[in-house]
């Protein structure tokens, strides 16, 4: 599947900044499942810094603002062509090895509940189990966008029996981490979902480490592995890990943001354009 993503991420600063300084991961993961056709990311009054690879595999580049400023975007434009390899990461290089991902943080550290979750989904096959957890998961927490914020944690999930997709993944990776699977955090974007609705958002979801299989996707909230619909940009312990921006301002302003994601196949984009400058044409 052909892709187009258009990515605006927008901050503002009550009063002016001193200066910003961000880290991205903003780049698409490189292995079997997609492949980069186009890509760029702007950031404004941005000037480049160092990049590097980390052991994860995810590409990292620094940015830094100098101030004053009092708002900044960051905008990531591209294409990329996707495969369906029912969730499984094939041909993804990385130097970090699975057990690092069986620690726990605040966000992912399983309580009572989350425990009894991973128990009542147990499996003696290992993939039957990965599954069953996925799941169990989907079935504990409803999806219901604006219940929770970025600071809920996998168990204050649970306990309400609804959030978004970045508390399903915490959710999983919580209860798999109890049944023994490495487990990480995924961020990147979803084309539709599984009723193939436009999603047109960031989107998370968790790796399972499967024995004999290794790292393997899973989408409580789609009740779905990742397929051609999905893009990976980056994973890490938790969504503050994996976060694809992350950085500090200097300054005592408060820092506001908002966010616009567009994925769309390429006709779709060529379509809008072209009826953008229709209109304009008429207008004249």
């Amino acid at each position: 599947m052909l892709l187009s993503i258009d990515h605006v991420t927008t901050y503002r600063y009550d009063s002016p900044a001193r200066g910003v300084v961000q880290s991205h991961r903003l780049t698409p993961s490189r292995f079997e499942g997609q492949r980069v056709l186009a890509w760029e990311v702007s950031v404004t009054g941005g000037v480049e810094g160092g990049s590097f690879r980390d052991g994860a595999g995810d590409w990292v580049q620094g940015w830094s603002v100098k101030g004053p400023v009092e708002e900044i975007e960051v905008r990531v434009r591209g294409q990329i062509e996707t495969f369906d390899t029912s969730g499984m990461l094939k041909g993804h290089r990385e130097m970090v090895p699975p057990e690092a991902y069986l620690r726990d943080t605040p966000a992912t550290e399983a309580d009572e509940a989350l425990r009894l979750l991973a128990e009542s989904a147990r499996h003696d096959e290992p993939l039957s189990y990965a599954h069953a957890l996925a799941f169990a998961v989907a079935g504990a927490i409803a999806y219901r966008p604006g219940v929770t914020d970025a600071h809920t944690t996998a168990a204050e999930a649970l306990a309400a029996g609804e959030g978004v997709c970045q508390d399903h993944a915490h959710a999983l990776i919580a209860c798999a981490r109890v049944a023994g699977f490495p487990a990480r955090y995924v961020s990147g974007y979803l084309f539709a979902d599984a009723e193939g609705t436009p999603h047109e958002a960031a989107h998370a979801w968790a790796e399972l480490f499967v024995p004999g299989y290794g790292w393997i996707g899973f989408d409580p909230a789609n009740r779905c592995c990742p397929d051609q619909r999905y893009v990976r940009l980056g994973s890490g312990l938790d969504a503050r890990e994996a976060a694809p921006i992350r950085g500090t301002a200097r300054g005592a302003g408060a820092e506001h943001l908002k966010v616009a994601v567009s994925v769309q196949p390429p006709e779709a984009v060529k379509s809008t354009a072209s009826q953008s400058v229709a209109t304009q044409s008429q207008a004249q």
